[in-house]
């Protein structure tokens, strides 16, 4: 059973949240501020998402995700934002979130982004015809999911490891937005496109020696992007 935390202070709202999700077969735990969130976060095991409001009492939404990914890249984590804050949107991304959605949201909406992402985040349910992929300084270990540069470890959440994954499989093949969306955040995706920008900028920060004129993670204008190999 998927364990999912919920940080939301509305008491009409976590109450949705919850009786959905456990009528879909999830484990919940709860949290009304955001230094409740932390503390279940580091002392509750194997919590595998976590849903985020931005403003909360105490520390707020993107502190919590911030201090969360200074430990943890693996859990899933979610925005709850507000439909007009389209700038929370993208600077939840920026701080380590792999989704967000819009309130107000069905709960059909909710389960199929958290399904989703939990496929990212749900190692054993990954199934590839290669277990390592090497390409240049790089190393990507689908036993250990670990990525490397030059043998040292580089820290990513499950969304940038599946895309990492993606372009290294296609190596050298331009690969549209439509189709990293579909392959890394599924078909029932029902968000914002430009989250493959953002998350594509963010992993440019982590891998690339010069983010502004990337080595590896191109941009292939008027078509999406591609892993360039070497050779190429």
């Amino acid at each position: 059973m998927s364990k999912v935390l919920i940080l939301e202070d509305e008491d009409s709202i976590r109450s949705f949240i919850v009786i959905n999700l456990k009528r879909n077969g999830f484990e919940v735990l709860e949290a009304a501020d955001g230094n409740e969130a932390l503390h279940k976060l580091t002392t509750v095991p194997d919590i595998d998402i976590a849903l985020l409001d931005v403003m909360v009492p105490g520390i707020d939404g993107f502190e919590v995700c911030r201090r969360i990914r200074e430990t943890n890249e693996r859990l899933g984590i979610i925005f709850l934002t507000a439909k007009v804050q389209e700038q929370d949107k993208v600077y939840a991304l920026s701080v380590g979130a792999d989704d967000h959605i819009s309130k107000p949201f069905s709960p059909t909406e909710l389960i199929a982004r958290i399904q989703s992402l939990l496929r990212r985040v749900n190692v054993h349910r990954e199934q590839s015809a290669k277990v390592t992929f090497q390409s240049g300084p790089y190393t990507l270990d689908l036993i250990s999911k670990q990525f490397k540069r030059n043998g040292e470890a580089i820290e990513l959440t499950p969304t940038e490891f599946s895309l990492v994954q993606y372009f290294l499989e296609k190596e050298n093949t331009p690969l549209s937005r439509d189709l990293l969306l579909d392959h890394v955040w599924g078909k029932e995706y029902m968000g914002d496109p430009k989250i493959v920008d953002v998350n594509i900028r963010r992993l440019r920060q982590k891998i690339e020696n010069n983010p502004s004129d990337p080595e590896f993670l191109q941009t292939v204008w008027g078509h999406g992007y591609k892993w360039k190999g070497q050779g190429q």
